[in-house]
């Protein structure tokens, strides 16, 4: 495992040669991909394998609403992490597909995501001594 200061010196290589306005940019582009709909639309796109209209995608992201799914397909798209093809028929058909540049990112984030749930036992029992350390102190 690597020391505190390898993981600094791995932190800095990694922006160094960046602008401040590409730090900026790498900094939206991960906290975008964190939030609570992303990676979930990515995954819907990249299972099937093939191109979705619109309320393929919501009936697949359960819970997401019309509005916050169109939100986030257009920053996904905007991204260049999917594209979006518009049918001039009638009525309009759209479809959205996961770009190559979207599928790099999935096989980048897998790791991790494998990380989190070899872990997840690891932070649940971390949050409890949390939680019962902040109750024993707040009782004394």
């Amino acid at each position: 495992m690597a020391e505190p200061k390898e993981i600094g010196d791995l932190c800095e290589d990694l922006c160094e040669g960046l602008t401040e306005a590409q730090e900026d940019l790498g900094r939206e582009l991960m906290e975008r991909i964190a939030g609570k709909w992303p990676l979930w639309v990515l995954y819907v796109l990249a299972s099937a394998d093939a191109p979705l209209r619109f309320s393929r995608v919501l009936e697949r992201v359960e819970g997401v609403s019309q509005k916050v799914l169109t939100q986030t397909l257009r920053h996904l798209e905007r991204d260049g992490l999917i594209s979006r093809t518009l049918y001039p028929q009638v009525p309009p058909r759209v479809d959205y597909a996961l770009t190559r540049l979207g599928r790099e990112l999935l096989v980048q984030i897998m790791p991790l995501g494998r990380w989190i749930a070899d872990h997840v036992g690891a932070f649940e029992a971390a949050r409890l001594d949390f939680d019962s350390q902040k109750a024993d102190a707040k009782a004394k």
